[in-house]
Protein backbone atom coordinates (compact mmCIF):
# COMPACT_ATOMS: atom_id res chain seq x y z
CA UNK A 1 0.00 0.00 0.00
CA UNK A 2 1.29 3.45 -1.03
CA UNK A 3 2.05 6.24 1.31
CA UNK A 4 -1.38 8.13 0.37
CA UNK A 5 -3.72 4.81 0.65
CA UNK A 6 -1.90 4.63 4.28
CA UNK A 7 -2.92 8.08 5.01
CA UNK A 8 -6.40 7.87 3.59
CA UNK A 9 -7.07 4.63 5.15
CA UNK A 10 -5.50 6.35 8.60
CA UNK A 11 -7.83 9.03 8.83
CA UNK A 12 -10.98 7.17 7.62
CA UNK A 13 -10.49 4.95 10.55
CA UNK A 14 -9.67 7.49 13.09
CA UNK A 15 -13.04 9.25 12.04
CA UNK A 16 -15.22 5.83 12.15
CA UNK A 17 -13.81 5.59 15.57
CA UNK A 18 -14.29 8.87 17.05
CA UNK A 19 -17.94 8.81 15.15
CA UNK A 20 -19.76 10.65 17.95
CA UNK A 21 -17.23 13.87 17.16
CA UNK A 22 -20.24 15.34 15.23
CA UNK A 23 -21.75 18.49 17.49
CA UNK A 24 -24.87 19.81 16.94
CA UNK A 25 -24.46 23.52 17.30
CA UNK A 26 -27.82 25.18 18.10
CA UNK A 27 -28.21 27.98 15.43
CA UNK A 28 -30.56 31.08 15.65
CA UNK A 29 -33.31 29.42 13.66
CA UNK A 30 -34.17 26.65 16.28
CA UNK A 31 -35.90 24.80 13.66
CA UNK A 32 -32.42 24.22 12.06
CA UNK A 33 -29.46 22.16 13.66
CA UNK A 34 -26.18 22.02 11.67
CA UNK A 35 -23.75 19.24 12.28
CA UNK A 36 -20.78 20.67 12.68
CA UNK A 37 -16.77 19.26 12.40
CA UNK A 38 -14.25 21.03 13.82
CA UNK A 39 -11.17 21.50 12.38
CA UNK A 40 -9.38 18.65 14.71
CA UNK A 41 -12.15 16.32 13.13
CA UNK A 42 -10.72 16.79 9.75
CA UNK A 43 -8.07 14.34 9.75
CA UNK A 44 -7.99 13.45 5.87
CA UNK A 45 -7.23 17.58 5.43
CA UNK A 46 -3.76 17.47 7.89
CA UNK A 47 -2.73 14.13 8.09
CA UNK A 48 -1.18 14.40 5.02
CA UNK A 49 0.54 17.44 6.75
CA UNK A 50 2.39 16.18 9.79
CA UNK A 51 3.50 12.51 8.20
CA UNK A 52 6.84 12.12 9.18
CA UNK A 53 7.80 15.12 11.36
CA UNK A 54 8.35 15.80 14.75
CA UNK A 55 5.19 17.19 16.51
CA UNK A 56 5.03 19.61 19.29
CA UNK A 57 0.77 20.58 19.98
CA UNK A 58 -0.80 23.71 21.94
CA UNK A 59 -3.48 21.85 23.92
CA UNK A 60 -5.49 21.80 27.01
CA UNK A 61 -8.35 20.31 28.19
CA UNK A 62 -10.61 21.52 25.24
CA UNK A 63 -8.19 19.94 22.53
CA UNK A 64 -11.00 16.98 21.55
CA UNK A 65 -12.16 14.29 19.04
CA UNK A 66 -15.07 13.57 20.42
CA UNK A 67 -14.35 12.21 23.83
CA UNK A 68 -10.42 11.76 22.61
CA UNK A 69 -7.85 13.90 23.63
CA UNK A 70 -5.83 15.36 20.06
CA UNK A 71 -2.27 14.35 22.09
CA UNK A 72 -3.95 10.72 22.15
CA UNK A 73 -6.06 10.16 19.16
CA UNK A 74 -2.54 11.17 17.18
CA UNK A 75 -0.44 9.31 19.44
CA UNK A 76 -2.82 5.72 18.47
CA UNK A 77 -2.69 7.16 14.66
CA UNK A 78 1.36 6.70 14.78
CA UNK A 79 1.68 10.40 14.41
CA UNK A 80 5.37 11.51 16.31
CA UNK A 81 3.98 13.61 18.91
CA UNK A 82 6.85 14.56 21.26
CA UNK A 83 6.19 17.52 23.17
CA UNK A 84 3.41 19.87 24.28
CA UNK A 85 2.87 23.39 24.98
CA UNK A 86 0.52 24.06 27.47
CA UNK A 87 -1.65 27.74 28.16
CA UNK A 88 -3.11 29.20 31.22
CA UNK A 89 -5.08 26.75 33.11
CA UNK A 90 -2.83 24.03 32.41
CA UNK A 91 -2.80 21.03 29.78
CA UNK A 92 -5.85 19.27 31.87
CA UNK A 93 -7.78 22.88 32.66
CA UNK A 94 -7.99 22.71 36.21
CA UNK A 95 -5.16 25.21 37.41
CA UNK A 96 -7.17 29.27 38.69
CA UNK A 97 -6.91 32.13 36.74
CA UNK A 98 -3.39 33.83 37.01
CA UNK A 99 -1.73 30.95 38.96
CA UNK A 100 1.54 30.05 37.84
CA UNK A 101 1.78 26.70 35.62
CA UNK A 102 4.99 24.18 35.97
CA UNK A 103 6.62 22.20 33.32
CA UNK A 104 5.48 18.72 33.93
CA UNK A 105 5.23 15.19 32.32
CA UNK A 106 2.00 14.35 31.24
CA UNK A 107 0.87 11.15 32.82
CA UNK A 108 -1.15 9.28 30.34
CA UNK A 109 1.11 9.93 27.35
CA UNK A 110 4.47 10.36 29.36
CA UNK A 111 5.21 13.43 26.76
CA UNK A 112 6.96 16.71 28.69
CA UNK A 113 4.38 19.35 28.81
CA UNK A 114 6.00 22.82 28.32
CA UNK A 115 4.05 25.66 30.13
CA UNK A 116 4.00 28.67 28.49
CA UNK A 117 2.17 30.39 31.45
CA UNK A 118 5.26 29.73 33.79
CA UNK A 119 8.31 31.12 33.41
CA UNK A 120 7.53 31.98 29.95
CA UNK A 121 4.43 32.47 27.69
CA UNK A 122 7.19 32.23 24.67
CA UNK A 123 8.54 28.97 23.30
CA UNK A 124 12.01 29.26 24.05
CA UNK A 125 14.53 28.65 20.87
CA UNK A 126 15.47 25.51 23.01
CA UNK A 127 12.51 23.92 23.03
CA UNK A 128 12.07 24.14 19.67
CA UNK A 129 15.48 22.56 18.20
CA UNK A 130 13.94 19.29 17.81
CA UNK A 131 10.30 20.61 16.12
CA UNK A 132 8.92 19.75 12.29
CA UNK A 133 5.44 21.33 13.19
CA UNK A 134 3.34 22.52 15.53
CA UNK A 135 -0.27 22.13 16.07
CA UNK A 136 -2.53 24.76 17.86
CA UNK A 137 -6.18 23.25 18.86
CA UNK A 138 -7.47 25.40 22.15
CA UNK A 139 -11.41 26.47 22.37
CA UNK A 140 -11.56 30.22 22.38
CA UNK A 141 -14.29 32.13 23.38
CA UNK A 142 -14.44 35.36 21.55
CA UNK A 143 -12.94 37.98 23.87
CA UNK A 144 -9.99 39.85 23.59
CA UNK A 145 -8.85 39.26 27.21
CA UNK A 146 -9.20 35.36 27.40
CA UNK A 147 -5.45 34.63 26.93
CA UNK A 148 -5.48 31.54 24.62
CA UNK A 149 -4.88 33.76 21.55
CA UNK A 150 -2.35 35.61 22.92
CA UNK A 151 -0.47 32.04 23.87
CA UNK A 152 -1.32 31.59 20.05
CA UNK A 153 0.47 34.56 18.91
CA UNK A 154 3.70 34.15 20.84
CA UNK A 155 3.82 30.55 19.28
CA UNK A 156 3.29 32.13 15.48
CA UNK A 157 5.77 34.26 16.48
CA UNK A 158 8.61 31.52 18.06
CA UNK A 159 7.32 29.62 15.27
CA UNK A 160 8.17 32.14 12.65
CA UNK A 161 11.54 32.83 14.07
CA UNK A 162 12.85 29.25 13.61
CA UNK A 163 11.36 28.64 10.35
CA UNK A 164 8.47 25.94 11.78
CA UNK A 165 5.12 25.69 10.15
CA UNK A 166 1.54 25.76 12.36
CA UNK A 167 -1.29 24.44 11.53
CA UNK A 168 -4.16 25.65 13.36
CA UNK A 169 -7.25 23.20 14.04
CA UNK A 170 -10.03 25.75 14.11
CA UNK A 171 -13.16 25.63 16.61
CA UNK A 172 -16.22 27.87 16.64
CA UNK A 173 -16.37 31.11 18.08
CA UNK A 174 -19.26 31.21 20.88
CA UNK A 175 -19.32 34.78 20.71
CA UNK A 176 -18.78 34.96 16.93
CA UNK A 177 -21.93 36.71 16.35
CA UNK A 178 -20.94 40.38 17.08
CA UNK A 179 -18.37 42.73 17.16
CA UNK A 180 -18.60 45.10 19.96
CA UNK A 181 -16.37 47.17 22.47
CA UNK A 182 -13.17 49.82 22.51
CA UNK A 183 -10.20 48.97 20.13
CA UNK A 184 -6.92 48.33 22.32
CA UNK A 185 -4.38 51.17 22.29
CA UNK A 186 -1.17 50.07 21.71
CA UNK A 187 0.07 51.60 25.23
CA UNK A 188 -2.15 49.46 27.15
CA UNK A 189 -0.43 46.46 25.94
CA UNK A 190 -0.71 43.70 27.91
CA UNK A 191 -1.17 39.44 27.65
CA UNK A 192 -4.57 40.29 28.10
CA UNK A 193 -4.76 42.36 25.10
CA UNK A 194 -1.75 42.14 22.84
CA UNK A 195 -3.29 43.63 19.09
CA UNK A 196 -5.76 46.78 18.45
CA UNK A 197 -8.69 44.86 18.07
CA UNK A 198 -11.97 45.41 20.61
CA UNK A 199 -12.94 43.10 23.46
CA UNK A 200 -15.35 41.14 21.31
CA UNK A 201 -13.71 40.73 17.85
CA UNK A 202 -15.96 37.83 16.07
CA UNK A 203 -13.35 35.78 14.78
CA UNK A 204 -12.59 32.50 15.28
CA UNK A 205 -8.96 31.41 16.48
CA UNK A 206 -8.34 30.56 12.73
CA UNK A 207 -9.66 33.66 11.46
CA UNK A 208 -7.44 35.63 14.12
CA UNK A 209 -4.47 34.14 13.05
CA UNK A 210 -4.44 34.84 10.06
CA UNK A 211 -5.29 38.43 10.58
CA UNK A 212 -2.24 38.37 13.14
CA UNK A 213 -0.08 36.93 10.03
CA UNK A 214 -1.46 39.61 7.68
CA UNK A 215 -1.77 42.37 9.54
CA UNK A 216 2.07 42.07 10.56
CA UNK A 217 1.67 41.85 14.09
CA UNK A 218 4.02 39.71 14.87
CA UNK A 219 6.94 40.72 17.33
CA UNK A 220 9.68 39.45 15.22
CA UNK A 221 8.30 40.96 12.20
CA UNK A 222 8.10 37.40 10.29
CA UNK A 223 5.19 36.08 8.51
CA UNK A 224 4.24 32.52 10.07
CA UNK A 225 3.99 29.57 7.74
CA UNK A 226 0.20 29.54 8.78
CA UNK A 227 -2.22 26.46 7.88
CA UNK A 228 -5.83 26.84 8.87
CA UNK A 229 -7.96 23.82 8.78
CA UNK A 230 -11.40 25.25 8.76
CA UNK A 231 -14.33 23.79 10.15
CA UNK A 232 -17.21 22.88 8.33
CA UNK A 233 -20.46 23.66 8.49
CA UNK A 234 -20.58 26.45 10.72
CA UNK A 235 -21.24 30.55 10.13
CA UNK A 236 -20.96 33.56 12.33
CA UNK A 237 -24.66 33.63 12.24
CA UNK A 238 -24.91 30.26 14.80
CA UNK A 239 -25.20 30.24 18.19
CA UNK A 240 -23.04 27.58 19.38
CA UNK A 241 -22.96 26.06 22.72
CA UNK A 242 -19.03 24.72 23.92
CA UNK A 243 -18.85 20.82 24.42
CA UNK A 244 -16.70 21.13 27.23
CA UNK A 245 -16.09 24.25 29.43
CA UNK A 246 -13.31 26.11 28.02
CA UNK A 247 -11.58 27.11 31.79
CA UNK A 248 -12.61 26.66 35.27
CA UNK A 249 -14.62 29.89 35.73
CA UNK A 250 -16.80 29.51 32.34
CA UNK A 251 -18.70 26.46 32.91
CA UNK A 252 -21.26 26.89 30.71
CA UNK A 253 -22.55 28.68 27.84
CA UNK A 254 -24.36 31.38 30.28
CA UNK A 255 -21.17 32.08 31.80
CA UNK A 256 -19.18 32.21 28.01
CA UNK A 257 -22.13 34.33 27.06
CA UNK A 258 -21.91 37.09 29.84
CA UNK A 259 -17.71 36.95 30.22
CA UNK A 260 -17.28 39.62 27.93
CA UNK A 261 -19.19 41.98 29.45
CA UNK A 262 -18.63 40.57 33.56
CA UNK A 263 -15.19 40.41 33.19
CA UNK A 264 -14.71 44.15 33.22
CA UNK A 265 -15.58 43.85 36.68
CA UNK A 266 -12.31 42.23 37.34
CA UNK A 267 -10.95 45.54 37.11
CA UNK A 268 -13.06 46.88 39.82
CA UNK A 269 -14.03 45.90 43.43
CA UNK A 270 -17.59 44.23 42.47
CA UNK A 271 -17.26 40.78 42.33
CA UNK A 272 -18.09 38.56 39.19
CA UNK A 273 -19.02 35.28 41.10
CA UNK A 274 -15.31 33.79 41.39
CA UNK A 275 -15.51 31.34 44.12
CA UNK A 276 -19.25 30.77 44.05
CA UNK A 277 -21.22 27.70 42.09
CA UNK A 278 -21.94 30.46 39.13
CA UNK A 279 -19.02 32.27 37.67
CA UNK A 280 -19.41 34.90 35.50
CA UNK A 281 -22.92 34.99 35.83
CA UNK A 282 -23.25 36.59 38.98
CA UNK A 283 -22.40 40.05 40.09
CA UNK A 284 -22.17 41.57 43.88
CA UNK A 285 -20.54 43.98 46.26
CA UNK A 286 -21.02 43.99 50.29
CA UNK A 287 -22.12 47.15 50.23
CA UNK A 288 -24.36 47.47 47.35
CA UNK A 289 -27.57 47.67 48.76
CA UNK A 290 -30.14 47.38 45.63
CA UNK A 291 -29.35 43.36 44.61
CA UNK A 292 -31.96 41.12 44.93
CA UNK A 293 -29.26 38.23 44.97
CA UNK A 294 -27.24 37.13 47.76
CA UNK A 295 -24.31 34.75 47.86
CA UNK A 296 -20.32 34.55 50.15
CA UNK A 297 -17.37 33.63 47.29
CA UNK A 298 -15.22 31.20 49.13
CA UNK A 299 -11.78 29.22 47.62
CA UNK A 300 -13.17 26.56 45.40
CA UNK A 301 -11.33 24.44 41.89
CA UNK A 302 -10.52 27.25 39.75
CA UNK A 303 -10.76 29.72 42.14
CA UNK A 304 -8.37 28.62 45.01
CA UNK A 305 -6.40 32.00 45.34
CA UNK A 306 -8.70 34.12 47.91
CA UNK A 307 -11.06 35.17 45.92
CA UNK A 308 -12.78 38.80 45.82
CA UNK A 309 -14.71 39.84 48.95
CA UNK A 310 -13.96 36.08 50.15
CA UNK A 311 -15.89 34.85 53.04
CA UNK A 312 -18.24 38.09 52.79
CA UNK A 313 -21.95 38.97 52.27
CA UNK A 314 -22.22 40.29 48.82
CA UNK A 315 -25.40 41.99 47.45
CA UNK A 316 -26.35 42.01 43.80
CA UNK A 317 -28.00 40.06 40.89
CA UNK A 318 -27.98 36.84 38.85
CA UNK A 319 -28.08 37.21 35.72
CA UNK A 320 -28.16 33.78 34.52
CA UNK A 321 -32.39 34.98 33.31
CA UNK A 322 -30.63 37.42 31.15
CA UNK A 323 -28.44 34.90 29.39
CA UNK A 324 -30.91 32.98 28.66
CA UNK A 325 -32.28 35.38 26.57
CA UNK A 326 -29.26 35.68 24.47
CA UNK A 327 -30.82 35.24 21.25
CA UNK A 328 -33.30 37.74 21.52
CA UNK A 329 -30.63 40.46 23.31
CA UNK A 330 -29.13 43.01 21.28
CA UNK A 331 -25.30 41.58 20.09
CA UNK A 332 -23.74 43.81 22.47
CA UNK A 333 -21.51 44.46 25.51
CA UNK A 334 -23.48 45.36 28.44
CA UNK A 335 -22.29 48.27 30.65
CA UNK A 336 -25.42 49.01 31.94
CA UNK A 337 -24.53 47.12 35.12
CA UNK A 338 -20.91 48.45 35.26
CA UNK A 339 -22.22 52.09 34.95
CA UNK A 340 -24.60 51.39 38.06
CA UNK A 341 -22.29 49.55 40.47
CA UNK A 342 -19.98 52.53 40.18
CA UNK A 343 -22.36 55.17 40.25
CA UNK A 344 -23.91 53.78 43.99
CA UNK A 345 -20.64 52.15 45.12
CA UNK A 346 -18.09 55.35 43.95
CA UNK A 347 -18.41 57.42 47.24
CA UNK A 348 -17.36 54.76 49.32
CA UNK A 349 -15.14 52.30 47.80
CA UNK A 350 -11.74 52.70 45.59
CA UNK A 351 -14.08 51.14 42.60
CA UNK A 352 -11.78 50.72 39.74
CA UNK A 353 -8.44 49.19 39.96
CA UNK A 354 -5.48 49.07 37.58
CA UNK A 355 -6.05 45.96 36.15
CA UNK A 356 -9.40 47.53 34.57
CA UNK A 357 -7.24 50.01 32.14
CA UNK A 358 -5.73 46.63 30.76
CA UNK A 359 -9.13 44.62 30.50
CA UNK A 360 -10.50 47.69 28.77
CA UNK A 361 -7.44 48.21 26.77
CA UNK A 362 -8.00 51.92 26.47
CA UNK A 363 -8.03 54.65 29.99
CA UNK A 364 -11.08 56.12 28.35
CA UNK A 365 -13.83 53.93 29.11
CA UNK A 366 -12.94 54.08 33.21
CA UNK A 367 -13.15 58.34 32.60
CA UNK A 368 -16.26 58.23 30.51
CA UNK A 369 -17.74 56.21 33.77
CA UNK A 370 -16.36 58.31 36.32
CA UNK A 371 -17.43 61.55 34.51
CA UNK A 372 -21.21 60.32 34.22
CA UNK A 373 -21.20 59.09 30.42
CA UNK A 374 -24.44 57.43 29.59
CA UNK A 375 -23.91 53.83 28.03
CA UNK A 376 -25.00 55.01 24.57
CA UNK A 377 -22.33 57.86 24.93
CA UNK A 378 -19.76 55.66 25.47
CA UNK A 379 -20.56 53.39 22.62
CA UNK A 380 -20.96 55.88 19.98
CA UNK A 381 -17.39 57.20 21.35
CA UNK A 382 -16.20 53.26 20.05
CA UNK A 383 -18.08 53.58 16.75
CA UNK A 384 -15.02 55.12 14.35
CA UNK A 385 -12.41 52.68 15.68
CA UNK A 386 -15.35 50.09 15.86
CA UNK A 387 -15.85 50.96 12.10
CA UNK A 388 -11.98 50.51 10.74
CA UNK A 389 -11.82 47.30 12.42
CA UNK A 390 -15.10 45.89 10.88
CA UNK A 391 -13.12 46.07 7.40
CA UNK A 392 -10.34 45.08 8.26
CA UNK A 393 -11.75 42.10 9.63
CA UNK A 394 -13.72 41.08 6.56
CA UNK A 395 -10.49 40.50 4.88
CA UNK A 396 -9.64 37.50 6.96
CA UNK A 397 -13.20 35.25 7.55
CA UNK A 398 -13.05 32.28 6.74
CA UNK A 399 -16.99 31.35 7.20
CA UNK A 400 -20.13 33.07 6.06
CA UNK A 401 -20.44 36.64 8.67
CA UNK A 402 -23.54 37.34 10.96
CA UNK A 403 -26.31 39.30 9.32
Amino acid sequence: MDMKAKIYYKSIAILIVFYGTWITAGCQNEEKQLKIRVGAERTEKYFPLIENKNIAIVANHTSLIGDAHLVDSLIWSDANVIKVFSPEHGFRGKVAAGEHVDDKIDLVTGLPIISLYGDHKKPQKEDLQDIGLVIFDIQDVGARFYTYISTMTYVMDACAEEGIPVIILDRPNPNGFYVDGPVMEKEHQSFVGMHPVPIVHGMTVGEYATMVNGEGWLESGSKCDLTVIAIENWTHNDFYELPVKPSPNLPNKYAVYLYPSLCLFEGTDVSAGRGTDYPFQIIGHPEFLLGSYFFVPRPVTGASISPKHNGKHCNGQNLIGYAKEMKENPPQLNLSWLIAYHDFLKDTTVFFNNYFVKLAGTDQLRTQIENGFTEEQIRASWQPQLDEFKKMRKKYLLYPDFE
